[in-house]
C-alpha cells in the first residue's frame, strides 16, 4: 500500500519554507555552505539552494557529503575541502532523518573543524532516532511504523514523498 504524504506543489512549498528558515538564521552570514549527503540530502540541498539564492544575497555553497550508511565508521569525503567551509556557516541536508545515523555521522565529521554555526534540515523527519540528534530545519514530521518505507522523489518533477 502506498500513501501520498506530500504532492509537488507541498514539496515545493516545504524547501521554500525551509530557505526562509534557514535565511533568518543566517542573515548576518556573507557565506552559505550547504552540504548535501549523497544522493536524497544532496539533491534536496540543490533545491534548497535554488530557493535560497532568490531571498539571500549570500554566497551560497553546495557540499556533496558521501557516506557510507552501511558502515558509517568509514571516512567520510567532502566535494570541498575543510578549510573551504572552516568559520563559515553550514548546513547539513538529508531528504529523511530516520535512524539518526547518518545525520549524527556527518554531523560528527564537520566538528573536526572550526565553524562559525552548524544545523541540519531535512525534508521528512521520521521520529525513530537511536542518536540524540534533531533536525532544526524540517519539511514534515511523521511518527511511522519500523516496517514503513518514506520515499522521497525530489530529482525530477512531479515531486512527491510517499509512505509505503
Amino acid at each position: 500500500m502506498e500513501t501520498r504524504i506530500l504532492d509537488h506543489d507541498q514539496v515545493k512549498n516545504k524547501i521554500r519554507r525551509i530557505a526562509y528558515q534557514i535565511a533568518e538564521v543566517y542573515l548576518n552570514h556573507d557565506e552559505i555552505i550547504l552540504a548535501g549527503i549523497s544522493d536524497g540530502g544532496y539533491i534536496f540541498a540543490k533545491k534548497l539552494k535554488s530557493s535560497l539564492s532568490k531571498i539571500v544575497s549570500s554566497k551560497i555553497v553546495l557540499c556533496k557529503v558521501e557516506i557510507d550508511k552501511k558502515n558509517p565508521l568509514n571516512p567520510i569525503k567532502t566535494s570541498i575541502k575543510s578549510e573551504d567551509y572552516q568559520n563559515k556557516g553550514v548546513i547539513l541536508c538529508d531528504d529523511v532523518l530516520n535512524s539518526g545515523t547518518t545525520l549524527i555521522y556527518g554531523v560528527k565529521h564537520f566538528l573536526n573543524v572550526p565553524l562559525d554555526r552548524f544545523k541540519t534540515a531535512v525534508l521528512v523527519n521520521r521520529n525513530h532516532k537511536k542518536y540524540p540528534v534533531k533536525a532544526d530545519f524540517k519539511g514534515i514530521s511523521l511518527s511511522t511504523t519500523m516496517q514503513e518505507h518514506i520515499e522521497v522523489h525530489i530529482n525530477a518533477e512531479p515531486y512527491s514523498v510517499l509512505l509505503k
